[in-house]
């Protein structure tokens, strides 16, 4: 069966682990080619020999997406490989666990900035005139923290918030170039990033403060999402939580404060 991706260039971030990897995986089945980008070169490379098993040609890109030159050179490197770009997913991400008034450091809100939307919107600024020439696709795996307020995450969804606002103006700006915008918006899904997530001291947790087995897999969550990439849609939101918030902050915002406050205690 031939897939819409089939044949594609698709640069996919933070593809080492959770929602990234899940995704590697799930697309690697459409034949295509995926460029793979991380910190850990290590994890980057299990995950680019199984995607190459499962039929498509794969290229691991070791990123540290903070820095400039590498973020420039990761696009460098794609299309010295592929030729082109046809699909840019920026998945990378980081967050936190704390109130803000028990932070020790208040730098955890700027790192959750650069990582979560500003590394974003300069990779994006730099793979779109290559997008435009393919009519291709951008993806912004978001959050639903990035439409609404999360206790415990403020630095978190406010970097979501900003992303999610990013490139709905980017969308309206790319009208009539060919290429679309499909912001993602998960709920909580188990994921090594509640792990490395900021603690009060500023330090990672080490384990995840969720209760994992109430909440979507990675592998959920990656099956839901590539749907959505090879239809263009504008928005995904994943749970019916999600969908229903949606409405009641227009017309019952202290009830959506109340649920997004238990959805927290739920989990922990």
């Amino acid at each position: 069966m031939t897939h819409p991706l089939s044949g594609q260039v698709v640069l996919l971030t933070g593809a080492s682990e959770g929602i990234g990897r899940a995704l590697a995986l799930e697309l690697a089945q459409q034949r295509l080619s995926l460029v793979l980008a991380a910190r850990n070169g290590e994890r980057l490379e299990e995950v680019r020999r199984e995607c190459e098993a499962r039929g498509s040609a794969a290229l691991s890109v070791p990123t540290d997406l903070l820095d400039p030159q590498q973020r420039k050179s990761l696009i460098d490197e794609t299309l010295a490989r592929f030729d082109h770009l046809d699909v840019l997913i920026n998945n990378a991400g980081a967050t936190m666990w704390s109130r803000l008034d028990a932070l020790a450091d208040l730098a955890v809100l700027e790192r959750l900035i650069d990582i979560n939307y500003l590394s974003p919107a300069h990779l994006t600024a730099l793979a779109l005139p290559w997008l435009k020439r393919t009519r291709g696709r951008l993806v912004a795996i978001a959050s639903l923290a990035g439409f609404t307020g999360v206790p415990e995450r403020s630095g978190y969804a406010a970097s979501k918030h900003a992303m999610v606002g990013f490139f709905e103006s980017l969308r309206i700006e790319l009208e009539g170039s060919g290429v679309t915008v499909t912001i993602v918006a998960p709920d909580f899904v188990r994921s090594e990033i509640h792990k490395r997530a900021t603690g009060p001291d500023g330090q990672p947790l080490g384990t995840s403060p969720m209760q994992q087995e109430r909440i979507m897999s990675a592998e959920q969550c990656a099956r839901l999402i590539v749907p959505a990439i090879e239809q263009r849609r504008r928005l995904v939101i994943m749970s019916a939580r999600g969908r229903l918030g949606r409405w009641l902050k227009l017309l019952a915002p202290d009830l959506v404060d109340r649920i997004a406050a238990a959805a927290i205690r739920d989990r922990h």
